[in-house]
């Protein structure tokens, strides 16, 4: 089983999170949404990442696209 990594969003930089993805670890976000908290998991297989909010399972095919959901959701610190 992977280490988990519990962050609040905006904790870490998209580098950051990647790079702890692609060592295999598993990532808890927690995000707060219209005024509620919500926990979103990040995790990678090996060959899909993955982006499972609590409404949807994201599946991205290679890091960029991975990043960029990171950063379009707002996961991730500012750079």
């Amino acid at each position: 089983m992977s280490e988990v990594l519990r962050v609040e969003a905006g904790e870490l930089s998209v580098d950051e999170l990647i790079d702890a993805l692609n060592d295999g670890q598993r990532i808890l976000v927690d995000v707060e949404v219209a005024g509620a908290s919500h926990e979103v998991a990040l995790r990678y297989d090996g060959e899909t990442y993955h982006c499972d909010t609590p409404t949807n399972l994201h599946r991205h095919a290679d890091e960029s696209g991975m990043r960029g959901c990171i950063d379009q959701m707002g996961y991730a610190s500012p750079e």
